[in-house]
């Protein structure tokens, strides 16, 4: 938004000693940036000359010799310039003149002396869009009356000044003059002035010959009047100038009636040509694939999701967006249709990213107040009858669905005071609620405001906490220690147990991404979900909400492959994203590893997934989880080798996934883990318990079953376990054997079993009972056959 002091000045009295930069400042301490302020056109030594003669150069086919009176001397410049010649009133800039092109000197040009410059307006720096072609090509021609000796900025009404806000989103109110009026209003305590909406119209009745039909709950307001005969034109100077400064190009002055009001009140308005229109406007949705020639002479193909503005067989403009060239206003226009109205802001805002974002779409996406929406289209009436003799039709087309009833919110000091941490009593605060414009009342300490329509980002007392913060100024709050009742913090210890876990054992953290392309978000899981996808991605490498961590860590994997990293051990703790029936978010630790692992100095090991297996069984012990987690060979994504992989299963349910990528995927032996941390940590742990080392020594003794291959170890260890009873303390796989004197459907493993009591030494027979124990019941149970040798 770019705001004209001149503009800004109609409606508010700004003090002339408060300059530009400090007008900038005081908006900024209320939390409104910007980018840039000073003059519109950044000039110095500039005066109105009158050429008293004009001759040709005598070693020149193009320049001329002028005497220039400047008013208070006579001087001789030499210019080029084609319109040229005697009598004519020019801007000139004198010796030491500062123009954007650089500082203008007195010296010779072809041995004719020249002292200083006669100016176009390009050379001042104004924008070549605001230009007509004799602007750029030759020199200003300053009208005869132009004071000789004066400053011809001044003269021409470009001594504003100016200054571009970069505003926040969900002030929509500032993208208009009145806005700003009203800010500025509150920090100098001064009243806005009242807009002149008073105009006069015809005995006629617009609703007898006008007709508006509203197709869809996308408008929710629409207002039309009519204006007869119409004069085509320039516009004022004062409403080309204020259209300049605010960085809109002058058309006519119908066109710049409605540029003009738009920045006047943020209510963006349309003109239509009333005779190329008929007596019918439509507002409808777009057919799908349905076409609009717009006001830019573009054919845009449309879809459902596109307001549109109809007549009664065709669109013949993009609602909110920009008018179609078929009903536009042109030089042989006579009768308009003044339309002002209210879309969907969601709506205008994708058809506009879509096709064309303009100043009526921004203004239209950050919501309007339907009282500026009246207030803008009486606007619109008195200012085309007065400068464009037009004849108003009495009344206005209306259809109205609006709620204009102002906000009532109910707040205390102690409320605004708790919060900023200030002491402000009841009437600072009313006074600032009064310089913002909002209406109050007060009954037994609670202070109930009225909030304008126009502020529509206040809708909870803590957006007024926040306006009275700012009004009253974040400098005025003086530091001081917290007084409101403390009590101790706490955090999850857990998850930065689980990282330092993951360091101590060797891996590093890594930070991905958590955006991805929808073609790998359902890669590495087989849980049934709706991907969350973004409105309006920068990319579309990048336009998913991830579910599974995995595709990030690979990308980190390719990224440092590329860069000849040989051994790579990486860890996440993240979160992966989810529809099911609603959004959703899970907490998630994935392992990512290849090449070698760091097993201490001079000592590595080649991953494998037995030592990912290893990693993972060791922070599941750590946590808690020893004796109640296995890995069974299902549920396992396509993208993971089915035959080195395998789920994590707690207490009988899923938590995690674990083994080497399949080579579809990556030619590398790449092994990946990942565990829901939320599913893991919903089983509760005991407090840990620690007993003795015992006194006693144990027994270890091994033995080697022959069984089918498709019967797991796990299955095995857990017939042992069960056999071995209290004296059984652990078991351990140290072979596992396919070859000569087993079936080619067979497989031997070898276990090693240590049996220990921690009341006495035990005797070779006792374990040697439960030894044959154990070797009768896997026979029986599993088919297995003791190997003896």
């Amino acid at each position: 938004m770019v705001l004209s002091r001149k503009f800004v000045s109609d409606y508010i009295d700004i003090d002339d000693n408060v300059t530009i930069k400090e007008l900038a400042d005081n908006l900024t301490n209320v939390g409104n940036e910007y980018d840039s302020c000073g003059k519109l056109i950044e000039c110095t030594n500039l005066v109105i000359g009158e050429v008293l003669d004009c001759i040709d150069h005598p070693d020149s086919d193009h320049l001329h010799v002028c005497q220039v009176n400047l008013g208070s001397d006579t001087v001789q410049i030499v210019c080029g310039a084609p319109n040229v010649r005697k009598g004519l009133k020019v801007i000139v800039a004198k010796d030491g003149a500062v123009l954007p092109g650089g500082v203008i000197k007195k010296g010779n040009i072809r041995g004719q002396e020249s002292n200083g410059m006669i100016c176009s307006i390009a050379e001042l720096g104004l924008d070549h869009k605001f230009l007509s072609d004799e602007d750029i090509n030759g020199i200003k021609e300053l009208d005869e009356d132009a004071p000789v000796g004066e400053d011809p900025i001044k003269y021409l009404g470009l001594d504003d000044e100016v200054i571009d806000f970069d505003l926040t989103a969900n002030r929509g109110d500032l993208l208009s003059i009145l806005g700003m009026a009203y800010e500025i209003g509150a920090i100098y305590d001064k009243k806005v002035k009242d807009i002149d909406l008073s105009h006069n119209e015809n005995k006629d009745d617009v609703n007898k010959v006008f007709n508006v039909e509203v197709k869809t709950p996308n408008c929710s307001l629409f207002l039309a009047k009519k204006a007869l005969n119409v004069k085509i034109g320039k516009s004022p100077k004062f409403i080309e100038n204020r259209l300049i400064a605010s960085g809109i190009r002058p058309i006519n002055n119908v066109v710049d009636i409605s540029n003009y009001v738009m920045l006047e009140t943020g209510q963006p308005l349309h003109f239509y040509d009333a005779d190329r229109l008929g007596d019918t406007i439509v507002v409808r949705m777009a057919n799908d694939n349905e076409k609009l020639n717009t006001l830019d002479k573009e054919e845009r193909i449309l879809s459902s999701d596109d307001i549109v503005i109809a007549d009664k067989e065709k669109a013949v403009g993009l609602a909110g967006v920009m008018g179609g060239l078929s009903t536009e206003v042109e030089n042989d226009t006579k009768n308009v249709i003044i339309e002002s109205a209210i879309f969907d802001s969601v709506k205008v805002r994708r058809t506009s990213n879509k096709i064309l974002r303009s100043e009526a779409s921004n203004r239209f996406e950050k919501g309007l107040d339907p009282k500026r929406t009246y207030m803008a289209i009486e606007r619109a009436a008195k200012l085309l009858e007065e400068y464009a003799s037009a004849e108003i039709v009495g009344n206005t087309v209306v259809y109205d669905k609006v709620e204009k009833e102002d906000k009532k919110i109910d707040i205390t000091k102690e409320n605004i005071n708790n919060v900023l941490g200030t002491d402000i009593d009841n009437d600072t605060i009313c006074s600032i609620f009064k310089r913002l414009g909002f209406e109050t009342s007060i009954n037994n300490d609670v202070i109930t405001v009225n909030v304008p329509t126009r502020r529509l980002d206040i809708s909870i007392k803590e957006d007024l906490i926040e306006e009275v913060g700012r009004i009253y100024g974040v400098n005025n709050i003086k530091g001081k220690l917290p007084v409101t009742a403390m009590k101790m913090g706490s955090y999850d210890k857990t998850t930065r147990e689980i990282r330092n876990k993951m360091i101590s054992l060797g891996l590093n953290e890594v930070l991905s991404y958590i955006l991805i392309n929808d073609k790998e978000v359902h890669k590495y899981t087989n849980d049934s979900f709706e991907e969350v996808k973004l409105l309006s991605p920068l990319t579309e490498e990048r336009n998913t909400l991830r579910y599974s961590m995995i595709p990030s860590l690979v990308k980190i994997f390719d990224y440092n492959k590329k860069r000849n990293v040989k051994d790579i051990s990486i860890f996440e703790i993240g979160k992966g994203f989810y529809k099911k029936d609603e959004y959703g978010e899970d907490k998630k630790l994935c392992i990512l590893m290849y090449g070698s692992y760091y097993l201490g100095i001079n000592n590595t090991k080649k991953v494998d997934f037995y030592v990912i297996k290893g990693i993972v069984e060791e922070l599941l012990d750590y946590l808690g989880y020893q004796n109640r987690y296995s890995f069974i060979k299902e549920n396992i994504p396509n993208e993971l080798h089915p035959g080195i992989a395998a789920s994590i299963n707690l207490n009988g349910k899923d938590v995690g996934i674990i083994g080497r990528v399949h080579p579809n995927e990556i030619k590398e032996d790449v092994y990946v883990a990942e565990i829901n941390l939320d599913k893991l940590l919903s089983f509760k742990t005991s407090k840990m318990k620690y007993k003795e080392i015992s006194k006693y020594p144990s027994i270890t003794k091994d033995l080697a079953f022959i069984v089918k291959k498709d019967i797991p170890s796990e299955v095995l260890e857990k017939t042992i376990k069960k056999s071995g009873g209290k004296l059984l303390k652990s078991i351990n796989v140290f072979d596992v054997y396919t070859g000569e004197n087993v079936g080619l459907d067979e497989k031997s493993i070898a276990y090693s079993l240590t049996f220990e009591d921690n009341t006495k030494t035990l005797s070779d027979e006792e374990v040697m009972k439960v030894f044959n124990s154990i070797i009768e019941r896997v026979e029986k149970d599993h088919n297995a056959i003791l190997r003896d040798k």
